[in-house]
């Protein structure tokens, strides 16, 4: 396994776990009362604080773990990174998209707010799953 197939693993459980918790504190702080009055700024500031420490971490014990990979990326790493970034920026594109016509409609700021945060999920990770099928599969040729 390559050093960036490994970072794309890394990022994909990271984002999972990191917006599970989220949506996990947040529903528990609910308590069955709406959603919209439940406090989440600070939930979500800490959930996103908390999984760029944990990537990177991940990424520093990974490097620990095995200090004589090689880090370079050849062809083959780039287009893969390509491909995944491209799969992952359609969703920052919707989640823009989505938060604009909330907000022109007034809708109430935690859903705004929480459409913008899962669309950055959802760019992360399925942007890493799919470099990770690229990677087991080979880069498709169009």
């Amino acid at each position: 396994m390559t050093h960036e197939e490994k970072r794309a693993w890394i990022m994909l459980v990271v984002s999972v776990v990191g917006y599970s918790v989220y949506a996990a504190v947040v529903l528990n702080q609910a308590d069955g009362g709406p959603l919209t009055a439940t406090p989440y700024a600070g939930v979500l500031l800490w959930t996103v604080g908390g999984a760029i420490v944990a990537n990177i971490v991940a990424e520093i014990g990974v490097g620990v773990v095995n200090p004589r990979a090689s880090r370079v990326k050849d062809v083959r790493d780039r287009e893969i990174g390509r491909l995944g970034d491209h799969v992952g920026q359609a969703f920052v594109v919707i989640g823009a998209v989505s938060a604009m016509l909330m907000a022109l409609a007034r809708w109430d700021w935690f859903w705004i707010a929480n459409v913008i945060y899962l669309c950055f999920v959802l760019s992360a990770a399925i942007g890493s799953l799919a470099k990770v099928i690229v990677y087991r599969r080979g880069v498709p040729q169009w």
